[in-house]
């Protein structure tokens, strides 16, 4: 079982972060994806008992962004503030991610930081000047190898294309500055075979392997045909290559070269979830630049796959970008935060549909969990005035429920809290559920309540009680993925007056049985997952 308590306050803080997302449009199901994951893995880890940082931000240097405010008449800085202050940080707050820290790329706090860290690599002679010619694109801000551009056609027939984005790629030239990136082939692959769980999930392992095992080229860490980012601190007519800035939010964020004590009990991350598009950035020009500074490297990077719609990645640039409010209205947070780490095994592409989403909120959520808590509290409140009765009858039955239960914790704690498999974690879960429910329906409770006698009074009381402790525990369980549900489940259930808070309730004691004491007020709140209405028509 993971350390807990006053052992892990001690220690290193379990830092996740999201990639910081491009501020050229507003947030959709993508960006949306990565940040509940980590929500859901940063949650659990906290009801481990653990110090957690969890940080997200907006990247908001580079010629996509300057390109994106002058189209709308703006500046730059004007265009990032209207995002950040009007689409990104409230779709986070209305999806209740519960994040430390907010980076912003444009903050002197970072901006400071990044030239002393880029200054520090030259004075080291890390970095030197020279000249490139190469096809560039410009949604990825990313030079491309030839080898991976694709050939046009139609509206684009005989020019070359970027794999992800679809449109042609420029050709520049410019005089720019270079990491020695090539130097760090060697290290990278050593460090890799030290540390095979590095990089997930075992596919994205083996796309950097042989990435990097074709050797290196040195990095182009300047642009010198625009002026929006951060000036290269010994030559003004430069500035530093937008994802050397936008990785070093990693650092900056946890006080690098500012806030020793906060550096030194947050950083390296634990986890960096990032999309498999930037997973090269991550895991090759993040772990050099910071072998190259002396600085410890991350654990663990892991690579979520692609949301998917028709076949095509869901995108601005592809117009299958979809607003998550257009779900939530409709199935709620707590059901969409659910729903896609449920539907979608983590790191593999995944196909979204409403009709998938529909059917799995109606026989999970509403059939499987949401009837078992109404069940559960409408007999105790039938049968005993809405007083949890004392268990008093146990036999192989309750057994078999408790076995369930402590399989389901450790199942779900090593997936979610170790593994990131949070789709092989909520399933434990819901097999649980499930097998409460069957639990209910072979003892039919509503039979055994015919019979008045002491020793079918007993056998109600026993029925009714393990149904509604093994919902105290599935709140503690699912309060990281829903937890505005689980805590109508734990008012319902009368836990906090005697159990506390649901947020400090610790994972590992979810198996503990017979937390919830005998005497509490059971009540049946509001429906936990409504009937959905009709599909809204556009």
């Amino acid at each position: 079982m993971a350390a807990t308590g006053s052992e892990k306050q001690a220690g290193k803080a379990y830092y996740v972060s999201t990639p910081i997302y491009y501020v050229n449009d507003a947030p959709h199901l993508g960006h949306a994806y990565t940040t509940v994951a980590g929500d859901v893995l940063t949650r659990w880890h906290r009801q481990r008992g653990e110090k957690v940082w969890y940080l997200t931000g907006t990247d908001e240097h580079g010629q996509k962004i300057m390109r994106t405010a002058d189209a709308n008449g703006v500046t730059p800085q004007e265009w990032c503030d209207k995002l950040v202050t009007e689409a990104w940080k409230p779709l986070w707050e209305h999806l209740e991610i519960a994040n430390d820290d907010f980076i912003r790329t444009t903050q002197k706090r970072h901006t400071d930081r990044v030239q002393e860290f880029v200054q520090d690599l030259y004075d080291k002679g890390e970095i030197y000047k020279g000249g490139y010619e190469g096809p560039y694109c410009v949604g990825c801000e990313e030079y491309k190898l030839p080898g991976e551009l694709l050939d046009g056609e139609g509206e684009y027939a005989g020019q070359k294309l970027c794999p992800i984005h679809k449109k042609p790629v420029e050709i520049l030239s410019e005089e720019n500055y270079f990491f020695k990136l090539s130097e760090y082939t060697d290290k990278l692959l050593a460090h890799y075979e030290a540390n095979p769980g590095f990089i997930q999930p075992e596919s994205a392992r083996n796309e950097v392997l042989n990435f990097v095992r074709q050797g290196l080229q040195d990095l182009s860490i300047s642009r010198s045909t625009f002026d929006w980012g951060i000036p290269i601190p010994w030559d003004s007519k430069h500035v530093i290559y937008v994802w050397v800035d936008a990785l070093l939010n990693y650092a900056t964020a946890v006080g690098y070269n500012e806030n020793p004590e906060k550096f030194e009990e947050t950083f390296p991350a634990d986890v960096h979830l990032v999309g498999k598009d930037i997973l090269r950035f991550h895991a090759v020009i993040w772990p050099a630049m910071l072998m190259a500074q002396g600085l410890p490297l991350p654990k663990k990077i892991a690579a979520n796959g692609w949301l998917m719609v028709g076949g095509e990645k869901m995108s601005k640039s592809n117009l299958t970008g979809i607003k998550p409010q257009d779900l939530t209205s409709h199935f709620g947070v707590d059901a969409y935060r659910w729903y896609f780490l449920r539907a979608i095994a983590f790191g593999q592409d995944g196909s979204f549909s409403w009709e998938d989403f529909s059917a799995r909120y109606t026989s999970e959520l509403a059939n499987d969990y949401g009837n078992l808590a109404s069940r559960v509290a409408a007999m105790v409140g039938k049968y005993f005035g809405g007083e949890l009765p004392a268990s008093a009858a146990d036999g192989d039955a309750e057994k078999a429920i408790h076995d369930g239960l402590a399989k389901a914790v450790a199942e779900a704690d090593r997936k979610i809290g170790e593994e990131l498999d949070f789709q092989g974690g909520i399933l434990a879960i819901f097999d649980f559920v499930k097998q409460v429910n069957g639990y209910i329906t072979e003892q039919e409770p509503w039979k055994v309540a015919k019979d008045d006698s002491e020793e079918g009074k007993a056998r109600l009381a026993t029925i009714l009680y393990t149904a509604a402790e093994s919902l105290r525990a599935v709140a503690v369980l699912l309060n990281p993925v829903m937890p505005e549900t689980s805590q109508k489940l734990w008012d319902s259930l009368g836990a906090e007056p005697t159990l506390g808070a649901l947020a400090d309730q610790r994972i590992h004691e979810a198996a503990d049985w017979g937390r919830l004491p005998a005497g509490a007020t059971v009540t049946k709140g509001a429906v936990l997952f409504p009937r959905l209405e009709e599909k809204p028509t556009a």
